[in-house]
């Protein structure tokens, strides 16, 4: 089975190759010369554990290949999916210009029957927005060819996002044809036969299905960062909260961790999509924008902490941050709390020590733009580096290799004994043993 994914961004790069390793013939497609030029090297522009030796294996097998050309290899392929971005615009709606632009070389290359099947998270209706523009580019050829579409929805986890392909918890297809049903069936015939979930269902169903989702894991979040600051308020533990009310099969125990907010590609362009969705059919979603709003306040919270302990005088400060991205696991930077963070702290006039263990080029990278900022900023070798003569240490990013550090060392080589635990993974008595003014989240 031959199939083309267009875009080489996070969503098209793993799919591809787990399309690949699952026996399929896949080309990349991206317009980006110089991306495609390294993947043909073997060079991956992104991080996620897993994914280059995937990329290697298949592509050397001559399972995987990389183009700039969707219309050279139109006619080798049955289906074509879309992964592009869909970035938000300031009113908060998914910006569809990429999606369109597939859609119209589609039409004007296309010779025989296919399937295009929307990978990017898109609002619902744009499967009918995308069969229009097709069409529109096949009348102006005088050509009758018949086609489909469909959506696919991902719904992978950066940092474990080749588990999530391979063995995902469903996988879910909305199609408005038999026989574009059936060739989404054979092409997950391997989920099929491991007995994972493939739902088929109508197409705005599916798509609407993605902003559900995680609209829904957004809400579990700034649920539990309300009742963590209410918590702080009157002297409850929100660990034990967390717990007491996980235990409920009806509530269960994922994404009910306070912390300093989400960010990511995926949570708040989803979220503002979705508002934006609802504004326009005039059904306003109150609880996203609520959710929204308690996300943007969290991600300030460090700040306000540190600004508390000082006396509201944070120039000449020195203050260590551990982890930039917005997940650990990943390099992604997009609406991590650490540039919110890095940007209040620096234009407080304090000095900022900052360490991840991936992500330190991506950020260097972001903060280019903004040199008055970048000023303020030392990228440190390692996280001991990272907390030489601070005043404070901010936990932001939960890496592995955060969890246990050498509290002994630490204490000799901070100046200040504060530490901001804004992911509530250290134990109060061990820092406070150590000579540590700890505060959590909740807590």
């Amino acid at each position: 089975m031959n199939i083309a994914i267009v875009g080489t961004g996070y969503v098209g790069l793993v799919s591809g190759t787990c399309f690949a390793e699952m026996g399929i013939n896949v080309t990349c497609v991206d317009v980006n010369q110089a991306k495609i030029d390294g993947l043909q090297k073997g060079i991956v522009p992104i991080y996620e554990p897993g994914l280059e030796d995937m990329l290697l294996r298949n592509s050397k097998a001559g399972r995987l290949h990389f183009t700039t050309s969707l219309s050279g290899v139109i006619n080798d392929v049955e289906v074509v999916f879309c992964a592009v971005g869909t970035p938000p615009d300031e009113d908060g709606s998914a910006d569809l210009q990429y999606v369109k632009e597939v859609a119209r070389t589609v039409g004007q290359s296309m010779s025989h029957y296919l399937l295009f099947v929307t990978k990017s998270t898109v609002p619902v209706g744009t499967a009918q927005i995308v069969k229009q523009v097709i069409a529109d580019e096949l009348q102006k050829r005088g050509a009758d060819i018949p086609f489909d579409v469909a959506s696919n929805p991902e719904f992978l986890k950066e940092g474990d996002a080749i588990k999530d392909f391979m063995s995902p918890d469903r996988v879910v297809v909305g199609v408005e044809s038999q026989r574009a049903e059936q060739l989404m069936t054979r092409l997950y015939r391997p989920f099929l036969l491991n007995n994972f979930r493939v739902l088929f269902m109508d197409i705005p169903s599916a798509e609407m299905t993605k902003y559900a989702a995680n609209a829904m894991l957004a809400t579990r979040i700034s649920f539990m960062n309300d009742i963590a600051n209410l918590c702080e308020q009157v002297g409850a533990d929100v660990n034990m909260v967390r717990k007491g009310i996980g235990a409920d099969a009806r509530i269960g125990n994922k994404f009910l961790y306070a912390g300093i907010g989400y960010g990511g590609s995926c949570f708040p362009k989803d979220v503002k999509a979705l508002v934006h969705t609802g504004r326009e059919h005039d059904c306003p979603m109150t609880v996203l924008e609520a959710v929204e709003a308690v996300n943007l306040k969290q991600k300030e919270v460090l700040y306000h902490k540190l600004q508390k302990a000082f006396g509201g005088n944070l120039a000449g400060k020195t203050i260590a941050l551990w982890g930039l991205s917005f997940k650990p696991n990943t390099d992604d930077m997009r609406e991590a709390t650490s540039l919110i963070l890095i940007r209040l702290l620096a234009e407080a006039g304090c000095k900022l020590r900052v360490f991840d263990p991936v992500a330190m080029t991506e950020a260097k990278r972001i903060l280019s733009a903004e040199p008055q900022i970048l000023d303020s900023v030392y990228f440190a070798t390692d996280t001991y580096d990272a907390v030489l003569d601070a005043d404070a240490l901010l936990l932001i990013t939960e890496w592995k290799e955060f969890r246990m550090p050498s509290w002994q060392v630490i204490r000799r080589t901070m100046r200040g004994n504060l530490v901001l635990d804004g992911r509530n993974i250290y134990d109060r008595q061990e820092l406070t043993a150590h000579g540590f003014d700890y505060q959590g989240i909740g807590r």
